[in-house]
């Protein structure tokens, strides 16, 4: 006589269970750290774009009148102008000639 082997459904259940409470846990982390690299992502466009204009100030003696003096020029940003990762444009200040964070 053949005894069959296989998982009965309470060893399947038990499995599905576990898994869901694994899911349930790596799925927030996840979530929140695409949120946390698109923060940094944003901060660093800042910082790159900030040294952008000072770069501009230096070789032109004077600073831009408007972001797209220097994000649009190719001289200074040859990749195309960044983008915030977050779909939030990034305003530039005359009074202190600097782009500021954003509020996340």
């Amino acid at each position: 006589m053949r005894v069959k082997r296989g998982f009965t459904l309470v060893e399947l259940l038990v499995v599905v269970l576990i898994l869901g409470a694994l899911a349930a846990i790596a799925v927030p982390r996840i979530s929140q750290s695409a949120q946390t690299a698109k923060i940094n992502a944003c901060k660093t466009n800042v910082d790159l774009i900030n040294a952008q204009i000072e770069l501009y100030y230096a070789n032109e003696g004077s600073w831009p009148d408007s972001l797209t003096d220097v994000t649009g020029n190719l001289n200074y940003f040859p990749d195309g102008e960044p983008n915030c990762p977050l779909d939030v444009a990034y305003v530039y200040s005359d009074t202190t000639h600097r782009v500021a964070d954003h509020d996340h």
